[in-house]
């Protein structure tokens, strides 16, 4: 197949979402492979080096997240969760290990493609030459894609990641909800404001001493949030 937008790897063993999706990828211009096990989707993955992965977690021969954290030991690729699993902890659970994102069955074509684009960008430009950003404790180091407090580095999820990245660019700057959730989803949801508020709180605890009275990222009550101007 021509490879136009990039390659996708669908690892799902539901035959209607396997031809929906594969319908949806020739129309929108991808090209793809498709997977019906675990297994062979790890085995595809690290034959084709795919430019991203479409994942359902129930799978019949090992669960989706084992795929996740077989993928994550060696790359950095964008991962799409879709799966009927709608629990909070499952979704949680997923982003944690290394999930870009998750769409929750059924979901329209314009969502996920919207999501795709998103996740297809490896990182937010930055807006200066510098490769590093420094305010006190905090260390964001673009290249790499690591983050430090007081020379210490923490983990953060793809998407926590992404979130903070954008705010940075955007020092000074007042990030309503909204445009938070277009910028990191592609798309936004009224009830999507709460995950937004969870996703800011796991942030908000790994880099600030005192979230209480946070240095680095404030909250604009009822309108969203803002990264410190220095």
């Amino acid at each position: 197949m021509t490879n136009t937008k990039g390659l996708v790897l669908i690892i799902e063993d539901d035959k209607s979402i396997l031809n929906f999706l594969g319908i949806s990828m020739k129309t929108n211009g991808y090209s793809y492979d498709i997977a019906e096990t675990g297994l062979t989707g790890i085995s595809l993955f690290m034959t084709n080096k795919p430019d991203l992965i479409l994942l359902d977690l129930g799978l019949p021969d090992i669960d989706g997240t084992e795929v996740i954290k077989q993928v994550r030991m060696t790359s950095k690729t964008p991962i799409i969760v879709i799966s009927s699993r709608g629990q909070e902890k499952e979704k949680v659970e997923a982003l944690d290990l290394g999930a870009n994102d998750y769409l929750t069955k059924p979901f329209s074509v314009n969502e996920l493609f919207a999501r795709i684009r998103v996740a297809m960008r490896s990182t937010y430009p930055i807006e200066s030459a510098d490769e590093v950003f420094t305010l006190d404790a905090l260390k964001i180091d673009f290249e790499k894609r690591q983050v430090f407090i007081d020379e210490e580095e923490i983990h953060l999820t793809p998407i926590e990641y992404k979130i903070l990245v954008l705010l940075v660019k955007n020092a000074g700057k007042v990030l309503t909800h909204t445009y938070i959730q277009n910028e990191i989803w592609g798309y936004s949801e009224f009830g999507e404001h709460q995950s937004l508020r969870v996703f800011m709180a796991n942030i908000r605890r790994k880099i600030e001493k005192d979230t209480n009275h946070p240095r680095y990222i404030m909250t604009e009550v009822g309108v969203g949030y803002r990264f410190v101007d220095r």
